[in-house]
């Protein structure tokens, strides 16, 4: 019976201890209309001190790079990939053995988009991350937003 409580009490420990895992960033979506039918999407990451997230750009062989990617939607279309807007840091980082990009505090994924007809429609997606400090790095999260196109 000890074993059957032991073991029961070990298992709730370990699922507390998950269900507290660290988020030190925290995701603002918006849409802000530019003209009829055109839209800027600006994702915002605010990022906890001494977090930091990784750019779209960073390297092979790194961390995983922050990747954006809309469900398809037939009346929306984009022109390229998103821009980052922030202060971007280069480093060579000994613990993934090459350069990497990535921002500290927030940084900023702007892009523009059209909806045809200037219809009213939503757009949902997904942005995957991965944030590091100094000594350790947590496992990449997915997370999804929609947005109203008006």
């Amino acid at each position: 019976m000890k074993k059957i409580v032991f073991l029961w009490v070990s298992v709730m420990m370990v699922s507390l201890s998950f269900a507290q895992m660290k988020n030190p960033v925290s995701w603002n979506y918006a849409a802000k209309k530019k003209a009829k039918g055109v839209y800027e999407i600006v994702l915002t990451a605010t990022v906890e001190h001494p977090w930091h997230i990784y750019s779209q750009k960073t390297g092979k062989g790194g961390p995983v790079p922050t990747t954006i990617s809309f469900k398809k939607n037939p009346l929306v279309s984009s022109n390229g990939g998103f821009k980052e807007v922030g202060k971007l840091e280069k480093i060579f980082d000994k613990n993934f053995n090459t350069d990497v990009l990535f921002y500290s505090d927030n940084v900023s994924f702007v892009q523009t988009i059209k909806v045809k007809n200037g219809i009213k429609t939503n757009l949902s997606g997904t942005v995957e991350y991965m944030v590091c400090d100094d000594s350790q790095c947590l496992p990449p999260v997915k997370k999804t937003f929609e947005l109203t196109l008006q």
